[in-house]
């Protein structure tokens, strides 16, 4: 910056989000680094989701994402992705949040384009980051549990990973689905192999197709030869996150892969065979989703050969000191502390709280006061200010709950939805409608809050 003004010699591109993530705003500067003539490519990524644009970043390395989900800066961090074109592109970022009545608006990404010194970013070379990523899954050993249910999973998922069949792993967010998928996958003949993880509620619809199966040049503006997931994950398995967010659309094709393994490119005529063995996850009961429509029943059949139903933390407390000492140790490790403990009283707080966060809420809360106490006992004081109640109430005093028994909702799940949808509106109350403060306060991503406005019909206040 000079004189006020920014020096456009350090500056290759500009990008403004909103604070949905669309894109209102791209310009570039210096154009000996757009060779490829892309004049009209920046026109068309207006107005899309920033994560349309760029379909293969990681929605928790992004500058961009981070800055909108936490209203701060981040200053001059390397970034390495592939955008909509192709393109494999490395930059250095100076990311500001848009902040207005404590609301965030948005954010501006300042952008330093450093590709042509970074050869890393090849595309052979970022398949190869995949496949030698792999030694770094979850095992079976990594699995933590005294629970009988939860050992008795482990038995049947050591069963998924000796056999070449799909399957469905089911469960509330935070259970560990992704840790036995992980653990299944290095468990069998695949592992070593790619092992590629795409959660379906962070993707727009309109980029399904492409992501999954992948696109030849010229089937739609901007696209060029580029592979999908499946061709991705060739030899190994592909973990489809939430696969109750998919399209139905999407599901009636995937069907089709999974019977015959072969695939065909958005805008080819010609089919690939692939060997992936798919492992799906879902937030909640199949059958749930079929009778609610969000799941085909030809696909479940399908895609269900084996299923694993993982236990609500609320539903093994006996876990809960297991998990305790594992995290103490853990963060001890990585802040050089030394917490011995929970004191009697926070145990006694643990042991009556419903968990509706499961085990990732409890290693959030851990993780939380041991960043901030230099005690030996994690005390009643150091806990979340949310956690400090009477336990009466954390029960939700609803009007949709009042007097009904379980028979009124149907079902658990009808009741959990209920409190949950119940839950996200008295946040976003609370939090004056700010999606990245509500999203914040109840552990998930903004996408993910995004999903259950929409799967619940929640609309934001202005």
């Amino acid at each position: 910056m000079k004189d006020g003004n920014i020096n456009l010699d350090y500056v290759d591109a500009i990008m403004i989000v909103d604070r949905n993530g669309k894109i209102v705003y791209s310009v570039r500067y210096n154009p000996r680094f757009d060779s490829d003539g892309c004049d009209d490519v920046l026109e068309s990524v207006l107005n899309k989701n920033f994560l349309e644009v760029y379909p293969n970043i990681d929605p928790k390395e992004s500058s961009t994402v981070r800055s909108l989900e936490t209203g701060k800066p981040v200053y001059m961090e390397r970034q390495r992705f592939t955008d909509f074109t192709g393109r494999a592109i490395t930059t250095t970022n100076l990311t500001i949040p848009i902040i207005r009545n404590g609301q965030i608006l948005g954010v501006v990404e300042l952008s330093k384009d450093v590709t042509k010194f970074n050869e890393s970013t090849s595309p052979k070379k970022l398949r190869n980051r995949v496949e030698r990523g792999t030694s770094n899954l979850y095992s079976f050993d990594d699995i933590l549990t005294t629970n009988p249910e939860m050992k008795l999973n482990i038995i049947k998922a050591r069963s998924i990973a000796e056999s070449r069949s799909s399957a469905i792993v089911y469960g509330e967010t935070g259970t560990g689905k992704e840790l036995f998928i992980q653990a299944i996958h290095n468990g069998s003949d695949r592992a070593g192999k790619p092992f590629v993880a795409q959660n379906c509620a962070a993707l727009p619809e309109s980029l399904f197709e492409t992501i999954l199966f992948g696109s030849v040049k010229g089937a739609f503006t901007g696209s060029i030869d580029r592979s999908g997931l499946f061709e991705e994950a060739d030899g190994g398995t592909l973990f489809l996150d939430e696969l109750n967010s998919m399209p139905k659309n999407l599901q009636a094709k995937l069907l089709r892969v999974l019977q015959d393994g072969r695939v065909r490119r958005v805008g080819d005529t010609k089919d690939k065979q692939v060997d992936v063995r798919v492992v799906a996850a879902m937030n909640m009961d199949p059958m749930t989703a079929m009778e609610r429509g969000f799941l085909r029943e030809d696909l479940f059949f399908r895609l269900g050969v084996m299923t694993l139903r993982l236990l609500p933390l609320r539903e093994r407390k006996e876990d809960i000191p297991l998990y305790i000492e594992h995290f103490i140790n853990r963060f001890n490790s990585q802040f050089g502390k030394s917490v011995e403990r929970i004191s009697r009283d926070v145990e006694k707080l643990f042991l009556e709280y419903p968990w509706p966060g499961n085990v990732r809420e409890l290693q959030h809360i851990i993780e939380s006061c041991m960043s901030f106490t230099d005690r030996k006992v994690i005390e009643l004081d150091d806990l979340p200010a949310y956690l400090n109640r009477e336990p009466s109430s954390y029960l939700l005093q609803s009007k949709n709950l009042e007097g009904k028994t379980i028979e009124e909702f149907g079902s658990l799940d009808n009741l959990l939805e209920t409190i949950e949808k119940d839950m996200i509106l008295r946040t976003l109350k609370n939090t004056g409608w700010n999606i990245s403060k509500a999203a914040k306060f109840l552990r998930i991503t903004r996408q993910k809050l995004h999903y259950k406005l929409n799967k619940y019909g929640i609309e934001i206040e202005a």
